[in-house]
């Protein structure tokens, strides 16, 4: 494992300045076109109305209004004006990498993780499950993301001990936590965040949303156990390995402990979520009792907490500002007064098509558009201003429109050869992105085809609350 680590840290590290697209590159130069279709595009607005502290757009009441083109000096006074209004978002983005730092300090997920991977009287079908389960409630609960990445040596691990090759290894990490985060019904930084965007009371519409997310961990699960039969059929049997001295770490009483408060603090969460209308605020008041809590039972100083959880932040202040980046475009748009005649625009193109069509053409849009914004967050920050009225006028319920994001985002994941979160999982399992793709391929068709049933059902459920 010493090797293993060592790998981990080399594959976590982030790649050298100038050697990966930046997305902030990305985003400006659509804000800088977005200031220059200002002057292009004829301005106009749409009459709002306010129903239940919720803006909607009067459909058909579009006109005509006095252009107001952006100079480039204002340019950067969006991105502050960006950063400003993103500002709830940006802090709970920040605070969860504060909580996720102080809880990777403790050791108890990883120690737990490594006590799995040692033990060899857990038969093929109960370690998959116990992988897939874990994994997906890490990932669904955006408690893994980037960090995913860490925790690939310990599934090449498995792997070996199972005498399976490196891909099921990568998989079983990789794979499982994508089945929970590529829907994260309770991930604070994307179903969260765009909900918000979309002025969505915080995980709402859960139930459908779980279930969507439950598919995607079983179809996970099934197919590594089909892929694990047919390569035992192939003659694949367990090896005996030694394992050194720094995988031996037990699981304490103080990890379970540990384990226990987070799991405590989730359920508290969700049912002040759905009892008293949480939202983004109390969820980052949450994460920082929660990184006391953690830190305290973990025997960490006071000192050591609170530089645990700042360094924890800035990893994750470029998730953090893309989002305000992002915003920056639809501030733009909005003072050009071309937001709604794009709006309008697309409405008419849609508008011989069912309610159900153009949320499966969304839907593909957002997938599409996430082969070139790697960044769910920023994607979802650029995407809702404009889904959001462009739903409304189609008929769409906003829970509809942001779910058209999060799967469209959520499907390329696994998939897009410009996230360098896969990129980073495959250099450290030592496996082609070709032979990834051809191992995936099939799990991404089924997700693909729960996505569209998912939508359809959202639309003829008129999914809500609005």
């Amino acid at each position: 494992m010493a090797q293993s680590n060592a790998e981990t840290h080399h594959a976590a590290r982030s790649p050298e300045p100038g050697t990966e697209q930046s997305p902030y590159l990305l985003l400006f130069i659509i804000l800088v076109l977005a200031a220059m279709a200002t002057w292009i595009i004829p301005a106009g607005e749409y009459q709002h109305e306010t129903r239940n502290g919720v803006t909607f757009a009067v459909k058909g009441s579009l006109h005509a209004v006095e252009r107001s083109g952006v100079y480039p000096g204002d340019i950067f006074m969006a991105i502050v004006q960006g950063m400003i209004k993103a500002a709830p978002i940006i802090f709970l983005i920040l605070f969860t990498g504060g909580l996720l730092a102080v809880i990777e300090a403790t050791g108890a997920i990883t120690t737990a993780l490594n006590a799995l991977s040692r033990s060899t009287k857990i038969s093929d079908t109960r370690l998959i499950l116990i992988f897939s389960v874990t994994f997906a409630i890490l990932g669904s609960t955006g408690v893994v993301q980037n960090s995913v990445v860490a925790f690939v040596p310990l599934g090449l691990l498995v792997a070996r001990s199972l005498g399976l090759p490196p891909v099921i290894g990568m998989a079983l990490i990789y794979l499982t936590c994508a089945a929970g985060f590529n829907v994260a019904f309770l991930g604070p930084a994307t179903t969260g965040m765009t909900q918000h965007l979309a002025q969505l009371p915080l995980f709402s519409g859960m139930l459908l949303r779980g279930i969507t997310n439950g598919l995607f961990v079983v179809t996970v699960a099934i197919y590594l156990m089909i892929a694990v039969k047919r390569m035992r059929k192939n003659g694949q049997v367990r090896a005996d390995i030694s394992l050194d001295n720094s995988a031996a770490l037990a699981v304490t009483g103080r990890h379970k402990v540990i384990i226990a408060i987070c799991a405590v603090t989730l359920l508290l969460f969700i049912a002040g979520t759905v009892r008293l209308h949480w939202s983004t605020n109390e969820m980052s008041a949450m994460f920082i009792i929660l990184s006391i809590l953690v830190g305290l039972t973990g025997r960490l100083s006071g000192s050591a907490i609170a530089n645990t959880f700042l360094n924890g932040c800035s990893k994750l202040v470029k998730g953090g500002f893309i989002v305000g980046m992002a915003g920056a475009i639809s501030v733009v748009l909005q003072q050009g007064n071309i937001l709604d005649p794009i709006v309008g625009f697309l409405s008419d193109l849609l508008a011989p098509v069912s309610p159900a069509i153009a949320a499966v053409g969304m839907f593909i849009s957002a997938a599409l558009m996430h082969f070139g914004i790697s960044s769910g967050s920023g994607e979802s920050a650029l995407l809702i201003p404009v889904f959001s009225p462009l739903g409304d006028n189609l008929g769409l319920t906003r829970q509809v429109t942001v779910q058209t994001v999060l799967l469209g985002e959520g499907i390329v994941n696994s998939i897009s050869p410009t996230s360098g979160v896969l990129m980073a999982a495959l250099a450290t399992a030592n496996v082609s992105f070709s032979q990834w793709l051809r191992f995936v391929a099939p799990v991404i068709a089924v997700w693909f085809v729960i996505c569209i049933v998912t939508l359809l059902i959202g639309v003829a459920i008129h999914w809500g609350p609005f």
